[in-house]
């Protein structure tokens, strides 16, 4: 029916979809990268979570880019084919206040 949400299959992790960049990302990117914030606070993300809360990995993408390419970007899968669209991708640890640009792989 309509209103049951898709069941995960085993081994498999539900996976957000896109949301605005976490603000860590977005101020590191202002600050660190020096890239435009009127850019910047238009992106969208998609994060892979880990055992924490608040840690996380994080791929941020341009909406409008992605439309250009006929990509629609549901969750973090949606990029895996498409690396070209990845703006930023990297760690993010909200309690610690730790951001860092790194390649995420997935764990086995």
């Amino acid at each position: 029916m309509f209103w049951r949400r898709k069941q995960v299959k085993e081994g498999e992790v539900k996976l957000p979809r896109p949301k605005g960049i976490p603000t860590p990302v977005g101020s590191y990117m202002v600050v660190q990268l020096q890239k435009d914030p009127n850019w910047v606070w238009n992106l969208k993300s998609v994060v892979w979570p880990t055992d924490k809360k608040k840690v996380f990995y994080c791929r941020v993408f341009d909406v409008a880019q992605a439309g250009k390419a006929n990509v629609k970007v549901e969750n973090w899968n949606s990029l895996d084919g498409h690396p070209e669209l990845i703006v930023w991708e990297g760690y993010v640890d909200e309690e610690k206040h730790i951001v860092r640009l790194e390649k995420f792989v997935k764990p086995a």
